[in-house]
């Protein structure tokens, strides 16, 4: 059984002071988690071995009982084999009072390998709790070996919920049927007005309970918005789509548009306006998160319908139009 300088696989020395230890660990702990490097087996035996050392070194009772035991390991091994009193154990004898982590929690981030090193479990009884002293994750202050009711906090959780545009735009609330633990439980959410397609909503302490009095954890609703028939949204702005007849396009008149609100706005078509002109109407827009007052602008694309049928009296107006722009262009054309 080799023995395991901690130090050297932190970076950091015996003179190194607890935060220096602690920001050394999350700096190797970033850099080689099995999140950032899938697959590759080295970094997960690293990130093991980073783990391992900062639940001695970032613990000041273990790492006292480490710095003591320094090349004596051999015959604090040999002592423990033969049933000897454990002499850095407090009071002298027997195993420290160390918290030990959880089935659940060696699983959750090790699978079913055994994350300590021999050497580890000899001296500090096994595995320990959970790197970085945090309650919230079972360190000191959570519940120890001994002690009933262990404490795990409820793990956050995540929903996915459909909205219509109208929704985003009004706020709506919801009523969500929740599974934990194999019973169901209904949640009422309300969503703001001005949420946008792929943004979160958190409602605090409507996740997982905790256990043993711990803390619950938070619900994040995933928000879709569902395509909507008329309306395109862009940031907080919306686009629409205005048909209108050519004798308005060409003499000018009112177009009425719909907006999100469900309150038309008439808006004035200017003579020999053009398919495809965009007109804005400030403040018809989306509202924004927090500030429902504060609102984007609606832009308007005029469409210029052409007729699809037309009455005998029509046809002799528009024939009668068609020679008198002939007649114009006759009359462009000598000039």
């Amino acid at each position: 059984m080799e023995f395991k300088d901690y130090y050297a696989t932190l970076g950091v020395t015996k003179a190194s002071t607890e935060k220096e230890i602690k920001q050394a660990y999350r700096k190797l702990a970033r850099k080689h988690h099995p999140d950032v490097n899938p697959g590759d087996k080295n970094a997960e035996s690293k990130f093991k071995e980073i783990n391992e050392a900062y639940e001695v070194l970032g613990d000041p009772p273990k790492r006292k009982k480490y710095d003591e035991l320094g090349a004596n390991w051999r015959a604090y091994e040999q002592a423990e084999a033969q049933g000897g009193a454990n002499p850095f154990a407090p009071g002298g004898g027997g195993a420290g009072n160390y918290r030990t982590m959880s089935q659940e929690e060696m699983e959750e981030m090790f699978g079913d390998q055994n994350p300590f090193s021999d050497f580890f479990t000899t001296f500090f009884g096994g595995a320990g709790g959970y790197p970085g002293g945090d309650a919230r994750r079972g360190g000191p202050g959570a519940a120890t070996r001994g002690r009933p009711g262990r404490q795990r906090p409820g793990r956050d959780v995540e929903h996915e919920i459909e909205l219509t545009l109208e929704d985003a735009y009004h706020g709506t609330t919801r009523r969500l049927s929740l599974k934990q633990d194999g019973h169901s439980r209904t949640v009422d959410v309300r969503i703001p007005p001005g949420v946008s397609d792929g943004s979160r909503v958190r409602i605090a302490g409507e996740g997982e309970h905790g256990v043993g009095g711990a803390q619950s954890g938070d619900l994040y609703l995933r928000v879709r918005l569902a395509v909507h028939p008329e309306f395109e949204r862009k940031g907080r702005d919306l686009y629409v789509k205005v048909p209108i007849p050519v004798t308005t396009a060409v003499l000018g008149g009112e177009a009425e548009v719909r907006t999100l609100s469900g309150k038309a706005v008439r808006l004035r078509i200017p003579p020999l306006t053009q398919s495809g002109q965009v007109f804005r109407l400030k403040g018809y827009g989306m509202p924004k998160v927090g500030k429902p007052d504060e609102k984007g602008d609606l832009y308007a694309r005029v469409e210029v319908q052409l007729p699809t049928e037309i009455s005998p009296a029509e046809r002799e107006h528009w024939e009668a139009l068609a020679q008198l722009s002939g007649g114009a262009a006759k009359t462009n054309s000598a000039a």
